[in-house]
């Protein structure tokens, strides 16, 4: 402790005691006054010397995490990184690109609203009328009758295990076979990575992902202080041959996949491809997370088994959030946990937040048993399939030949490739301009970095829109190719906030 009490907080300052302890800290990593895998102070015993408030202790040590100085290992504390390790696995970002990029990671996870008057390509969260508010108020209307105040205790850590009992029924669609044993409810698809890599993550452990990836596990692996290889993939999945490759050399402990209408791509893997992927996971023992973001949403094909229906080996992690598909503000999902691996993610759980709202889990638990759910998969699926469609039709009709795109089957998402040369982060900055939003695809890298892609999502946007939205993204897109300066987009210029 001694080396922390020549710390000096200034109360008076205009700068937060936090920020203050978060320079102090990092001052003592960088001068090696703490050195690699040190471990900081307990947050109660810092607070105690420093005559401060634990909360900015923790939210100083949450900063210190975020910018890659310490790592944290569950039960055991805070601990340096060492900061030798390769600037590869550390997010870089241009001046004035971080902000802007934070701004967008969290819309694309819903947590920002943007102007009415915008079309919203960027969001993946769905239009509120989407919700089945009718059906979700009266199974809530009949927990609170039934159970009154019990609907308000703590369920356990692992779940309310009529829930889990409904879950493994409701699953039987999927033609997925598990135990209730096998199932943990989570606060959405995001804390059950977040779970995941607490539980089986520690700092220095390799982690691969499909190139480009979902934002938010990015940032969960990246908070993990481990390793992050990325993967190349195309319209029939992931790289199979590199894939191997990295497992022979890298030695991965887990790979995060989603096999079917991945985000942010849109693309699935063939059913030989999911096959084949489970074979080399296996092979080469590298445990597989698998986040079924949206096999509910299959339009033009029957190839959207999920790898845990296929999983013969007890060697995937299922991730299942109801957000995209029920209601986001639910907050609630599920992991098919393999035995082996059971005790270790609930103790994860229970450190995160205890348990899943108890109310939440008894009214869902009635909203599958009386089979609600299945007229509602029905109604979004035909909602969603008109937009999808409407999507396809004006990017046929109105794109530049010289932009490409995939050919998602299914889900919400396209990625589109702008010419080589062209920047999407510059074009974002002139699409909002015209009040048309969308994610430049950099935010789906490890690295952050700037490239040609970006990614159209329609889960937040009318059909009416669309292609108004798409004829003002073209026309802006075509003014750029026919411009004689053809580094026009990829010149330095600063970011403008979404707000």
């Amino acid at each position: 402790m001694d080396k922390y009490r020549h710390i000096k907080l200034k109360r008076d300052s205009r700068e937060h005691m936090y920020i203050q302890l978060f320079n102090a800290i990092r001052g003592l990593i960088e001068k090696n006054v703490i050195k690699s895998d040190d471990k900081l102070p307990p947050i109660r015993k810092l607070a105690e010397l420093l005559d401060i408030n634990n909360v900015t202790v923790v939210k100083a040590y949450d900063l210190l995490e975020s910018k890659g100085y310490v790592y944290k290992k569950v039960g055991s504390g805070t601990f340096v990184s060492d900061k030798r390790m390769d600037s590869n696995f550390i997010a870089t970002y241009e001046d004035g690109e971080e902000e802007i990029y934070k701004s967008l990671k969290l819309m694309d996870r819903g947590q920002i609203q943007i102007k009415d008057n915008m079309i919203n390509f960027a969001s993946a969260t769905p239009t509120p009328e989407l919700f089945p508010v009718e059906d979700f108020k009266d199974v809530l209307n009949e927990v609170l009758d039934r159970d009154k105040g019990l609907a308000f205790g703590y369920q356990a850590s692992k779940g309310y295990y009529p829930l889990r009992e409904s879950i493994t029924k409701y699953l039987e669609a999927y033609n997925i076979n598990t135990s209730v044993e096998n199932i943990q409810i989570i606060s959405g698809a995001q804390q059950g990575i977040d779970v995941i890599s607490k539980a089986l993550l520690n700092y220095g452990d390799t982690v691969i992902v499909e190139s480009p990836t979902y934002t938010g596990a990015i940032a969960t692996f990246k908070s993990r202080g481990v390793r992050i290889y990325e993967v190349p993939t195309n319209e029939e999945g992931i790289d199979l041959d590199v894939l191997e490759d990295y497992f022979k050399k890298h030695n991965p402990k887990l790979i995060y996949t989603m096999p079917n209408f991945h985000n942010p791509t849109g693309y699935s893997y063939s059913s030989q491809k999911k096959k084949r992927f489970l074979e080399l996971a296996y092979k080469y023992n590298v445990i597989v997370i698998e986040d079924d973001y949206l096999s509910d949403l299959n339009f033009y094909t029957k190839e959207n088994m999920t790898l845990k229906s296929m999983d013969n080996n007890e060697n995937v992690i299922y991730i299942k959030s109801f957000s995209k598909i029920f209601m986001p503000g639910l907050r609630l999902g599920f992991l098919i946990v393999p035995l082996k691996l059971n005790n270790d993610i609930l103790a994860a759980k229970h450190t995160s937040d205890i348990s899943t709202s108890g109310l939440i889990q008894r009214a869902f638990d009635l909203y599958l048993r009386k089979d609600i759910w299945k007229k509602h998969i029905i109604y979004m699926k035909k909602i969603y399939k008109e937009r999808f469609d409407t999507m396809i039709d004006s990017l046929e009709k109105l794109m530049p030949e010289e932009v490409l795109w995939g050919n998602p089957k299914g889900g919400i998402n396209f990625w589109i490739g702008l010419p080589h040369g062209f920047s999407a982060s510059e074009l974002y900055t002139e699409s909002i301009n015209k009040n048309v939003v969308f994610v430049p695809g950099g935010v789906f890298y490890p690295s952050g970095k700037d490239n040609r892609f970006l990614r159209l999502s329609i889960a937040a946007v009318y059909p009416k829109d669309i292609e108004k939205g798409i004829e003002i993204l073209s026309d802006t897109i075509n003014k750029y190719i026919k411009k004689e300066d053809t580094n026009y987009l990829s010149k330095e210029n600063s970011y403008k906030p979404i707000l």
